[in-house]
């Protein structure tokens, strides 16, 4: 029988299994929650967006782009159900994140090739074809194999998530509704802060209280990812280089720039609550509220969710994978997701759909499917699979993708990645896989 054990029922997991059914190979999908939770999720839904509801950019041939055309493309399931699911974020993709898991598990449960087991899997299965994809928070038991199957001690960092606001608690005359640009009809909330009023809120998450780490451990952030603090340690105007930058935001009430903003994302499609975007921090929960409250609008905001921080885990990719995400020693043995070392929902979703197609190719006698590496997809199956000195979980990027013909050098820079960008799908488009 045709059958192969995907462990993880999160982004990469559900898109293997759906990749695997659509070419009638039987998946069995192993998810252990509700049986056994983890620090992030709260629910037992597949594929449930713990951080932001955020999938990036949807701006032609920005890199996060490009890679959602070629998930399309190639006939990715949650981006379909993204598509569908989505909710007002400017220039962004973003999901109402309940119904999108909903959606996902729905088409998950309905599938009569799939079969969705919620229990733990502890151990690498001995003989089968199994594609591990149990994302950055695996449990300890499967840890253990997973580290004894690769050889080597997993890498690790820290990774936070952002607070999410009570929309009720919001006081409207105190924010505006903008995109940064214009480039949407105002679909974000903004607080703006002048500089005192900044200033005070920089000294006071300087001084927070925070949840400790373990003391055994080193403290590695995704650079991508900073918690609030650890940028406000970096200097007085970090903040306002990043999460707070008030560029391209004027108040409609003033026709001026603030000097720091702080964005408020709509949540879900009643607008009943708002991710604080850029806010991930791991501040105790009492100084969450204190500091928070003093941002112009929230000051008697109710968090639905306060930020927190949790352990990531990852294998040292490039030593054990191949660029169609099997194990080099172990061919029958997949890997895909954050676990596999992409950092991003979609890129997520992008290797879990390489695996997917990969294990079902495996066990149907086929060759192998290697994505070329002139596309987004491409690009990231050969990242964690090509050797290097320092490796860490990375975003799609243009710079992962080869540079086009010389002529182009002489082009500004939109213009090189729009020509990369038409290149990678060309190419993908020319051997899409079946």
């Amino acid at each position: 029988m045709r059958q192969v054990t995907v462990i993880g029922g999160g982004l990469a997991g559900s898109e293997a299994a759906w990749q695997l059914a659509r070419r009638d190979v039987e998946a069995r999908l192993c998810e252990m929650r509700p049986a056994a939770g983890t620090p992030a999720h709260k629910t037992d839904r597949l594929a449930e967006i713990v951080c932001s509801n955020s999938l990036k950019s949807d701006q032609p041939y920005h890199a996060s782009w490009l890679l959602k055309e070629e998930l399309r493309l190639s006939g990715s399931l949650l981006l379909a159900i993204a598509d569908r699911e989505s909710v007002p974020a400017g220039g962004a993709l973003a999901v109402d994140r309940g119904r999108f898991a909903d959606a996902v598990t729905r088409a998950i449960d309905d599938d009569p090739r799939i079969t969705l087991v919620r229990e733990e899997v502890r151990a690498i299965p001995p003989s089968e074809t199994v594609i591990v994809a149990s994302g950055p928070l695996t449990s300890p038991a499967l840890s253990d194999s997973i580290r004894d199957f690769c050889g080597s001690e997993h890498l690790y960092f820290y990774d936070a998530i952002s607070p999410i606001v009570d929309a009720a608690t919001i006081d409207r005359s105190k924010v505006f509704a903008a995109s940064r640009y214009g480039k949407a009809d105002g679909d974000y909330l903004n607080c703006p802060m002048n500089r005192e009023e900044y200033e005070r809120f920089h000294d006071a998450v300087m001084q927070a209280e925070t949840v400790p780490l373990h003391a055994f451990e080193e403290t590695r952030f995704f650079e991508a990812c900073l918690p609030i603090e650890e940028m406000a340690r970096r200097g007085k105007d970090t903040l306002r280089f990043g999460p707070m930058k008030p560029v391209g935001l004027e108040d409609p009430r003033t026709g001026r720039r603030s000097h720091a903003v702080v964005q408020l994302r709509q949540e879900d499609r009643m607008r009943t609550s708002f991710n604080m975007v850029g806010f991930q921090n791991h501040m105790t929960f009492p100084e969450q509220r204190r500091v928070l409250r003093l941002i112009p609008g929230l000051e008697r905001a109710e968090f639905l969710r306060l930020g927190q921080i949790h352990r990531n885990t990852y294998i040292n990719a490039p030593e054990v994978l191949a660029p169609t995400m099997a194990a080099r020693r172990e061919p029958r043995v997949f890997f895909a997701g954050q676990l596999a070392g992409t950092e991003g929902y979609i890129e997520n979703i992008a290797t879990g759909l390489v695996a997917g197609i990969n294990a079902a190719r495996s066990v149907r006698g086929e060759g192998a499917w290697i994505p070329p590496p002139e596309s987004a997809v491409g690009s990231l199956c050969r990242y964690v699979s090509t050797p290097r000195k320092h490796f860490a979980p990375m975003n799609v990027h243009f710079g992962l993708l080869p540079p086009v013909d010389d002529g182009a050098r002489r082009l500004g820079r939109k213009d090189r990645q729009a020509r990369v960008a038409r290149r990678a799908l060309e190419r993908l488009n020319a051997c899409r896989p079946v």
